[in-house]
């Protein structure tokens, strides 16, 4: 009798935010990086997504393996999506040919259905989180055997950065040093428990799609930067010690000033890319002035910036310094969806922003994200996809 059951699985997976950037690759096929990376995995309560994988016989083998991304078909014919797919279902097969009882799901086309809850393309790490979610929910649909740092291998096919968002608290991607990138994996350098106070204030300049993507952007700072030599030569690697060596000890001084030089650094190589790159504006200036602002008048590194391949920053600070980091933007910014109630109550501003400052504030940021440090992919029982294999109704 034929096998109709629809087999399903389905996981949630985190938002990763770098504090030493990854930026350029060494092989774009395999996306092997120029330099290691290192993470703060966010809270899922905040910033997440949910992939359920599935896959049957009753699937018309002629429409192949589908996505359907925040309810619309998203393409899977590019080679990086494909990548994850070949490798996934090798590793499936290996199972079903060491144990033939076992149902031939490497065989069956896969529809998967996945749903972020922040702006996607937005520099909001939102490929990273997607990949992750879909290596990790097909790895389960599948049963594989495989470890966090072994799916990281195949997650980083998809989007680099992904491989971070396979692992919960503060990770790092080793760049590796072998040509068919199989040292290139993510580990965790501490689990979220370990310096749990952590967390971060997003201030959303913009939800547009970016003018420049992330793949093309390194490709010409690769090419053309004199100071991305640099940077990948001396510069990452002392941040990349002096980061790990700051968490190990939860010292947040030593942590905010990497990682804001990291920011500066990446952003200074995208500047120096020709033609030039741009991802921050006016906006994402001014937040830099606010935090400076803030530490200033605080007297010690309080908030610390930083800006991925976007104009949105994220401000990093420890739960005992909400007041005078939180405070002094919620004072101009109280005006925007986002806050939590509860965490902004009867909060007084450090200082009052240069009205200059203010004012692109203001003008500028039309969400803010508050959350914190978390956990990695969560296995959940919330489904996408229904049992007789149609996208969940919700």
């Amino acid at each position: 009798m034929a096998d109709t059951k629809v087999y399903r699985a389905s996981t949630t997976a985190p938002v990763n935010i770098a504090v030493v950037k990854y930026w350029g690759k060494r092989d774009t096929k395999l996306n092997l990086p120029t330099n290691s990376s290192l993470s703060v995995t966010l809270s899922q309560s905040d910033l997440r997504t949910l992939t359920t994988a599935s896959c049957s016989a009753l699937f018309p083998a002629s429409e192949g393996d589908s996505l359907l991304l925040n309810g619309a078909p998203s393409d899977v014919s590019g080679a990086r999506t494909q990548a994850c797919f070949r490798e996934l279902r090798a590793r499936r097969a290996s199972l079903e040919a060491a144990d033939p009882s076992l149902p031939k799901l490497s065989t069956l086309p896969l529809r998967l259905v996945s749903e972020n809850n922040f702006p996607t393309a937005a520099g909001l790490a939102s490929s990273a989180a997607g990949f992750a979610a879909f290596v990790r929910a097909i790895a389960d649909l599948y049963e594989l055997p495989a470890s966090p740092s072994e799916l990281s291998l195949i997650a980083r096919q998809g989007s680099g950065s992904a491989c971070r968002s396979l692992f919960g608290g503060y990770v790092a991607w080793r760049m590796g040093a072998q040509e068919n990138g199989g040292d290139s994996t993510a580990d965790q350098v501490a689990e979220a428990s370990h310096w749990p106070e952590m967390r971060a204030l997003i201030l959303v300049a913009s939800a547009a799609k970016k003018g420049v993507s992330s793949t093309s952007g390194m490709q010409q700072t690769v090419a053309t930067s004199g100071l991305f030599k640099e940077r990948i030569a001396t510069v990452v690697p002392a941040n990349m010690a002096a980061m790990e060596k700051a968490i190990a000890e939860r010292d947040f001084e030593v942590f905010g000033e990497v990682t804001m030089r990291d920011s500066n650094s990446f952003h200074a190589t995208c500047a120096d890319t020709y033609p030039p790159i741009f991802y921050m504006n006016d906006v994402s200036r001014a937040a830099i002035r606010a935090v400076e602002a803030i530490n200033a008048a605080a007297g010690r590194t309080v908030a610390a910036y930083t800006f991925d391949a976007g104009p949105n920053a994220v401000v990093y600070y420890l739960e005992k310094d909400t007041e005078a980091v939180v405070g002094s933007f919620y004072h101009v910014l109280g005006g925007v969806d986002g806050w939590k109630t509860a965490a902004i109550g009867g909060l007084k501003p450090l200082l009052a922003l240069d009205e200059g400052v203010a004012g692109l504030l203001q003008a500028g940021v039309s969400r803010v994200i508050m959350t914190g440090v978390g956990e990695g992919p969560i296995k959940t029982d919330e489904y996408l996809v229904a049992e007789d294999g149609s996208p969940a109704k919700r």
